[in-house]
């Protein structure tokens, strides 16, 4: 029987190389001792691969042992550095873990720390500008966006649910980031060995938009998951996707989903359709190459991958799927279109210096009547596309008589061409100059009826001739404006001198700088149309100034006054008397002069005609009391037109537009009573030292004197003479009237 051996009670006392914060359990504590009990108290040895002799040792007795004791000892130390390595594995996790947290937490302080300021503020969405017709129509949308701001609730259904089916189909169900998209996104980009599909969301879209630049860095795209994160906290989803459809661009210079449906459709985005929607969503891949301006096809084919999306996400039926895919594609233009966005434009050019800085939404009311400008743009656009006559641009515009501009057409298409040759484009106006000149020439002393001589004239080294190279001897003063002679225009400004000419036509309304030249006369002084326009208003409204302005008053959204046109009477620019005389000549103008395509049956007009040389230019100048309209055709490069005269294509679209504006309105008389009567018989040599008054004056009808081709000497008055007063002058030997057939035709 083998000795009793001595019981060992427990101990806790601390070994050596044991920490105090620890609790250990010697081998000795064991609930079956082992041979390294009797071991206890001696030094470890230590191995070469650095375990101790005791381990070692505990390791072999484990295995040595014999019987179920010897047996269990080894499987319980197996056991220990199972779980010990299991317990060191779940340390590093856990030290891991936080660690990485603590880092990522720096990583995600450090690039927050890294926003400006402003990002944690929502920026005011770029004020717009709504312009609107005297009626209250909508000309345009101008500003950064290019169009306001709407709700869901004012926006098509279709736009948002399109949207969400391309752009991120677990907006509702993600916190602004999702994994589950980042996931997919890259196995399928893996798949297709490129980038085809992204993982952003529209919230990180909105954030990318509205706080960050587009540059591809890890700091921006973990500031977009910051931003993201935030925005899903701070507003609830549909306000998201509100402001994310209003902000995001479309292409062609709309931002936002009404500018986009207006900009492609030419409707609001409330009566955006099914298959338009998808094109809008389609868009926001890429803005510009997918473009229905630019390239339909690829347009249609980009929507009809939307509105599959949409059918797999049940926003849609099949029938609904089928009847938007069937649709053809239609191509927009590569520009708003409509004549009014010249209009538009304009508005933008006069704000700023209105109200200044636009910093809320804002409600532009014009002067434009849009009845009217569809009219002239339809006047413009089929007159250069009716010609053969190599013309290839056009411009009108049309006033009332206090300015105020009720039509604009500054091209043949806006879509095309943007630039504004009603206002921006400075030409020689040709004969219609004319009337400064005659109104100067009443104003000293000049009567319609006063008798002038058609014949060659030199002022220096200039020598004006005619239009058709002849002359028509002694003619009345309203007969020479009649038939735009030029001798006759030079003439009379010789006589009162080209500085009173230039403050005649400044004081009228021209602003351009008028060169100090006899040659002003005949419109060599190049002008705008839109002031040449506004210079003959005062003929029409009686005398008085009338400059030519676009906006009435300029309202808040929730319509509180910011600006206001006032009414203050403008300055009295000419006589009731000169207003009167000026009317009665050219009323004849129109009536049996150059102008004569633009008469119009049962209203009292007025007007001239005005060709500059070479045929570059051609001009009319119309008006009756109700509206002024000034009419130009030519090309922007300054190429000949094929005989095109003021009296022929511009007085034709003249009357065009005015007989359709005037249709149903009453004929209001011009300005005026003057009738012009007899003319002033000059008083001609009799060879005998006598004198009488020549009766052979030129009839009503413009048929000029025949004097035989004698040439004889003739006393007439070649100024707007005092009593007593004659001046003598010789008459040339006149050519044949061979031109005269093609004058009545075409105007001069």
């Amino acid at each position: 029987m083998a000795a009793r051996r001595e019981r060992i009670e427990p101990s806790f006392e601390r070994e050596e190389g044991v920490s105090e914060a620890g609790l250990s359990i010697s081998s000795d504590d064991r609930a079956v001792p082992t041979a390294a009990n009797d071991r206890k108290r001696k030094p470890a040895a230590k191995t070469g691969k650095g375990k101790t002799a005791a381990a070692r040792s505990g390791n072999s007795g484990g295995g040595r042992g014999s019987g179920r004791g010897g047996s269990g000892n080894g499987g319980g130390g197996g056991g220990r550095r199972r779980r010990s390595f299991l317990g060191h594995v779940v340390r590093l996790g856990i030290a891991g873990t936080l660690w990485g947290g603590l880092a990522a937490a720096a990583v995600i302080g450090y690039f927050a720390v890294k926003l400006p300021q402003e990002a944690w503020e929502i920026p005011a969405r770029p004020p717009n500008v709504k312009i609107v017709s005297v009626n209250g129509e909508l000309l345009a949308n101008r500003g950064l966006t290019g169009g306001k701001e709407v709700s869901l609730d004012e926006m098509s259904p279709y736009i948002p649910e399109a949207v969400i089916a391309i752009e991120d189909r677990r907006f509702y169900d993600h916190f602004g980031v999702d994994p589950l998209g980042i996931v997919r996104a890259a196995v399928e980009n893996w798949q297709a060995g490129g980038t085809v599909q992204g993982g952003s969301t529209l919230t990180q879209q909105l954030a990318k938009n509205i706080f960050l630049d587009p540059e591809q860095t890890i700091q921006r795209k973990v500031q977009e998951a910051i931003l993201s994160i935030w925005l899903e906290h701070k507003f609830t989803k549909d306000q998201i996707l509100d402001m994310y459809l209003n902000r995001v661009y479309f292409g062609s210079g709309a931002t936002g989903v009404e500018a986009a449906a207006r900009r492609y459709f030419g409707k609001s985005a409330s009566e955006v359709t099914l298959s338009e929607a998808a094109t809008l969503a389609g868009l926001l891949k890429a803005p510009s190459r997918l473009s229905p301006a630019r390239d339909p096809k690829a347009a249609k084919e980009r929507s009809e991958v939307v509105l599959a999306a949409m059918l797999e996400e049940g926003k849609i039926d099949r029938q609904e799927y089928e009847d938007a895919v069937a649709e053809k594609p239609v191509k927009a233009k590569s520009y708003w279109d409509g004549a009014q966005h010249y209009a538009a434009d304009l508005v933008m050019r006069d704000i700023k210096k209105l109200i200044g800085d636009v910093k809320q939404d804002v409600v532009v009311e014009t002067t434009i009547e849009m009845p009217l400008e569809r009219i002239a743009e339809k006047a413009i656009r089929e007159t250069i596309d009716n010609s053969k006559q190599n013309v290839t641009q056009g411009a009108l515009v049309a006033l009332d008589g206090t300015g105020a501009i009720r039509a604009l057409v500054g091209g043949r298409d806006y879509a095309e061409s943007q630039f504004n040759r009603a206002v921006d484009a400075k030409r020689q106006p040709g004969s219609t100059f004319k009337p400064f000149v005659y109104e100067t020439a009443l104003e000293n002393g000049w009567r319609p009826e006063s008798i002038i001589v058609d014949g060659p004239v030199q002022i220096g080294k200039w020598k004006p001739s005619n239009y058709e190279n002849t002359y028509r001897g002694p003619v009345m003063v309203a007969d020479a404006l009649r038939f735009s002679l030029n001798t006759v225009a030079a003439k009379l400004i010789d006589n009162v001198g080209t500085q009173a000419v230039i403050d005649t036509a400044h004081r009228l309304g021209i602003k351009s700088d008028i060169v100090d030249n006899p040659s002003i006369a005949l419109g060599t002084s190049e002008v705008s149309l839109l002031e040449l326009t506004g210079a003959f208003a005062p003929f029409a409204n009686g005398g008085y100034e009338a400059t030519p302005h676009l906006v009435n008053r300029i309202t808040s959204e929730d319509g509180k006054v910011i600006w206001e046109r006032g009414a203050e009477v403008p300055p009295k620019v000419l006589s009731e008397d000169m207003v009167s005389m000026m009317n009665a000549m050219l009323r004849r103008v129109v009536n049996s002069g150059t102008g004569r395509k633009a008469a119009i049956e049962g209203f009292d007009a007025a007007g001239k005609t005005g060709t500059t040389q070479d045929f570059k230019d051609a001009w009319f100048m119309g008006y009756t009391a109700e509206l002024v309209t000034g009419v130009w055709f030519g090309n922007d490069n300054g190429a000949k037109m094929k005989r095109v005269t003021g009296g022929s294509l511009p007085a034709a679209a003249w009357h065009e537009f005015m007989s359709a504006a005037l249709d149903g309105t009453p004929n209001v008389p011009l300005p005026g009573n003057y009738a012009i009567g007899e003319p002033e018989a000059p008083l001609v040599a009799d060879g005998n030292g006598g004198e009488y008054y020549d009766s052979e004056l030129p009839r009503d009808d413009g048929v000029p004197i025949d004097d035989g081709g004698r040439g004889q000497e003739r006393r007439i008055y070649d100024r707007a003479p005092p009593p007593g007063v004659v001046v003598q002058e010789r008459v040339s030997p006149r050519r044949e009237d061979n031109g005269s057939l093609f004058r009545r035709i075409f105007g001069g």
